[in-house]
């Protein structure tokens, strides 16, 4: 059996992130983290072993952007989640967005992306 994918959850909401981390768990993922601020956040993007993130896009009145430059540079898929409208990502490169409160279904639509079979 293969192990299973290890996805970085970045998430400032603790309720969401734990909320989110059941759902994934329960998808057969593991997870690194979850991680709550920008700092934890780039230290565990560039150092930890795994194959896909999930970035909240806003940390406490700061942006993932630079953890998501980190997982670019690494070759790592990651998505981005987020309150506002997928317009308001200001992401210069691709990455899938899911707008929040989002579904287990949007969410497995949503790797997908990152992981097509």
């Amino acid at each position: 059996m293969a192990e299973p994918r290890r996805l970085l959850l970045v998430e400032d909401e603790p309720v969401i992130a734990f909320a989110l981390e059941d759902i994934v768990l329960d998808m057969g993922f593991e997870v690194v983290g979850p991680v709550y601020r920008l700092a934890e956040g780039l230290v565990a993007a560039a150092g930890e072993e795994f194959e896909g993130a999930i970035l909240d896009v806003n940390l406490n009145e700061q942006t993932s952007y630079p953890i998501a430059a980190v997982l670019a540079e690494r070759g790592i898929p990651f998505l981005f989640a987020t309150g506002y409208a997928e317009g308001g990502i200001d992401w210069p490169g691709d990455a899938p967005v899911i707008a929040k409160p989002y579904s287990r279904e949007q969410l497995a639509a949503a790797l997908r992306l990152l992981f097509p079979a």
